[in-house]
């Protein structure tokens, strides 16, 4: 299966909805799909071919909300 390079997260706030780009690495998730991560690492996701997210922790005590949109970064 072919997977995007890069992709929006978009997470859902208050005022503005908050939008990351993640892009593709060489490693895998739990569920055996590519695993995106932000530039600066501490964002990571597990991203299927049906653009279902699973947030991954990078770090202790972090626990993400799910993104409500993954759609294919416009890079």
């Amino acid at each position: 299966m072919e997977y995007p390079e890069s992709y929006e997260l978009i997470f859902q706030a208050a005022a503005v909805d908050d939008v990351v780009v993640v892009r593709r690495t060489d490693k895998t998730g739990p569920g055996g799909n590519p695993i995106y991560e932000d530039e600066t690492g501490i964002v990571r996701a597990e991203v299927s071919g049906q653009s279902e997210v699973r947030m991954l922790a990078s770090g202790g005590h972090q626990a993400h909300e799910l993104p409500v949109i993954a759609r294919t970064a416009q890079v």
